[in-house]
């Protein structure tokens, strides 16, 4: 891999239940080829409030930490996907990031969402309102460099066939287990692959 070519800084957006010591791992291994990589807290992490209102704290984490001019990409982790996905798509993300990879997001909704009847979960529930809406303008991830990473065994995400996606690249691993999927060595290394993918304008 060449080191030496262009790297947009990377912002980490954490799921569901977890916080941003989830990346530790993915946030050393992205510093050490090369990466200026940021990541924060979203809060409340346990669904009580939506995902809408979690992808507000994206843009007020941006308006702090970028200049306004300055491209980036995003990687968002199981919710932190389509949390990262209402940022680009609903509150002007899409002028800003150039690459998007979702890692085991359930972009099409996961049956472990009907464990908890708080409102983040509802929205992640299969066939949901939001989803629905979020899915309408699903080409929009056409105007950047979308990838998602995800894995049959995931038991997190169900089916974890909701991680595929109808536009960008998909990249599907053997790994064993959802929470892997934020430090195994293929999924760090198609992470790499991903974020030095070649821009079009």
């Amino acid at each position: 891999m060449n080191n030496n070519c262009h790297r947009n800084p990377v912002l980490l957006i954490h799921g569901f239940l977890v916080d941003s010591r989830v990346f530790r791992r993915m946030s050393a291994y992205l510093t050490n080829l090369g990466w200026s990589v940021y990541s924060f807290n979203l809060v409340p992490n346990y669904g009580i409030v939506g995902i809408d209102e979690l992808a507000e704290q994206i843009v007020d984490y941006v308006d702090r930490t970028f200049h306004p001019e300055q491209r980036f990409d995003i990687v968002g982790l199981s919710m932190g996907g389509l949390v990262s996905r209402y940022y680009i798509q609903r509150l002007g993300g899409i002028n800003r990031v150039q690459r998007l990879i979702a890692i085991s997001s359930p972009h099409h909704g996961t049956w472990t969402a009907y464990i908890l009847w708080v409102k983040g979960c509802v929205q992640m529930r299969p066939k949901s309102d939001f989803l629905a809406s979020l899915n309408q303008d699903i080409s929009m991830l056409e105007q950047l460099n979308f990838t998602s990473i995800w894995t049959p065994w995931d038991f997190m995400i169900v089916p974890a066939s909701s991680s595929q996606m109808p536009v960008g690249k998909e990249v599907k691993l053997p790994i064993f287990a959802h929470a892997n999927m934020a430090r195994h060595p293929l999924s760090l290394k198609a992470l790499a692959e991903a974020l030095t993918a070649p821009i079009t304008d």
